[in-house]
């Protein structure tokens, strides 16, 4: 499927549009050094990188997004506050039978600025729903921040709150751990055996009959990691009240003002909720004075966890109402931890959202 006339005259349209918004014109290289990004992208796109290499610049992956160049280049040499727009080719493969293009526009609009991040959400949320305006669409938002802050404040060991965090974007593993985290389900049946085992031979008798190599791993590694398993093992389940707490939060789907109110509640059970529940009020606060209604926007609180992993706080997407089987037309988020990461302990608020121009173009051939 090859790019059209229309696709790139829609995406300089919204190229002009974002420039008018006040943002600086930003490219990024095609070829991007895949060894530095393509932890940053997750497992969503690590699968669906083309990647190559040579012998002068090692391994590279064709562009699969232009946010992480540009948080890139922004943390090297930008001054802040700043705004940034692009346009331009994207590649990711698809699996067999998929009818998706594997190489596609992207249209973006990138703030770095910290002085009200409220406000640089409702921005970059307003310009990106204004450019689809003529298009009957539905907003979804949600807020990876408040999941965050919800396992921040969980009753157990920071290995165990890691652990969740760390599966965020895998909600099917999320919910096992979960479950096992809070007593619901039994330790998996070969890590409590290996456990026992160990308890009733010791680690030393346990190696040595299994032999020098197990696995990979050095002797020291398996010791420390059996250490991990046991200790695990001994730790009090989750109280299941603050379980519950993380199950709504994935449950709820509501109209914004009305998600809000019933987080308020879930926070009197963990009340370090209540920061990114105030960063959620002063959004909500922000997008009104843009001219959105807070109450025709649809919360989600599992959304954004089938994306970018690099997203961290609020999230969107507009769908199309016609095609609501179609892909994301726009999407976006805040990407605060981004920033730390590319800035080498540097950081900056920052947050972003793109629009598929090829998307816009079908949508606006359907109404003609």
């Amino acid at each position: 499927m090859t790019i059209s006339q229309a696709d790139r005259a829609v995406g300089a349209r919204l190229f002009s549009a974002f420039l008018d918004a006040g943002a600086a014109p930003v490219d990024a290289d095609i070829l991007q050094p895949a060894e530095t990004l393509l932890d940053l992208y997750g497992e969503t796109i690590r699968h669906r990188a083309y990647v190559t290499a040579d012998a002068v610049r090692g391994e590279q992956m064709l562009r699969p997004d232009f946010t992480v160049p540009v948080v890139q280049m922004h943390m090297s040499e930008g001054a802040e506050p700043a705004r940034y727009a692009y346009m331009g080719e994207v590649f990711r493969k698809q699996a067999a039978g998929v009818e998706r293009p594997r190489e596609f526009l992207q249209a973006g609009y990138e703030v770095f600025d910290g002085q009200d991040p409220a406000a640089a959400d409702a921005e970059v949320f307003a310009l990106l729903r204004a450019q689809l305006a003529h298009l009957p669409t539905r907003a979804v938002i949600g807020d990876i921040g408040i999941l965050r802050a919800a396992i921040a404040g969980l009753t157990t060991t920071p290995e165990r709150r890691a652990a969740l965090l760390r599966h965020i974007w895998r909600p099917r593993r999320f919910r096992a751990l979960l479950s096992r985290f809070g007593g619901q389900l039994p330790e998996p049946e070969g890590r409590a055996a290996l456990v026992a085992e160990v308890a009733e031979k010791g680690v030393a008798a346990v190696l040595a009959a299994n032999g020098p190599d197990m696995g990979r791993r050095s002797p020291e590694e398996i010791t420390a990691r059996i250490d991990r398993l046991r200790a695990d093992q001994d730790t009090a389940p989750i109280p299941a009240a603050e379980v519950s707490v993380l199950e709504d939060i994935s449950r709820l789907r509501e109209s914004a003002p009305n998600a809000l109110e019933r987080l308020r509640d879930l926070a009197v059970d963990l009340p370090t909720l209540t920061p990114a529940l105030d960063q959620m009020e002063a959004r909500l606060e922000a997008l009104a004075t843009r001219g959105e209604d807070p109450a025709l926007l649809e919360f989600d609180g599992t959304y954004g966890r089938a994306s970018l992993e690099y997203y961290d706080g609020f999230v969107f997407g507009i769908f199309s109402r016609s095609r609501p089987h179609m892909a994301p037309v726009a999407s976006g988020g805040r990407y605060d931890a981004l920033t730390t990461v590319l800035g080498q302990g540097r950081a900056i608020p920052a947050v972003g959202g793109v629009i598929r121009p090829g998307l816009v173009a079908a949508l606006e051939e359907a109404q003609r």
